[in-house]
């Protein structure tokens, strides 16, 4: 649960949890499993936020001009599709998941270089935990 709220906007850290629950004993495969599994399905539905978000550009109350959504447009595309392999970042995965999904990338592609780049990233804290616990 905790890595699928550390994947959506809201400010949270799943890599403490796990942690936790790597000192206290629980199968690495299984935590892998879980926190891989949840932050990538908070980065899903990031993703199908930003593919309906463009439903309320025109209200009065969107949250983002039109000038901002083109440049961030820009960025993702400078960098391509590849970039949601860096999708666990602090501060710029959330939101590249759900510029994302604003551009319409396929939703098979973005799941697949999601998945492995939250994966990497979740096994090699918890190589890292076992080296040093």
């Amino acid at each position: 649960m905790t890595g699928f709220i550390a994947a959506t906007l809201f400010p949270a850290s799943s890599e403490v949890l796990l942690l936790a629950l790597y000192q206290q004993g629980y199968a690495v495969f299984g935590l892998w499993l879980a926190a891989t599994s949840g932050n990538t399905l908070g980065s899903c539905v990031n993703w199908y936020l930003g593919k309906e978000l463009l439903r309320f550009q025109h209200k009065r109350w969107f949250p983002v001009n039109p000038a901002q959504l083109a440049k961030a447009g820009q960025q993702f595309n400078r960098y391509g599709s590849w970039s949601l392999l860096l999708s666990w970042l602090p501060v710029v995965g959330d939101p590249l998941t759900l510029v994302a999904g604003t551009l319409r990338v396929r939703f098979g592609l973005f799941l697949l270089l999601v998945t492995l780049g939250k994966g990497l990233r979740y096994a090699v804290l918890l190589y890292l935990a076992s080296k040093l616990f």
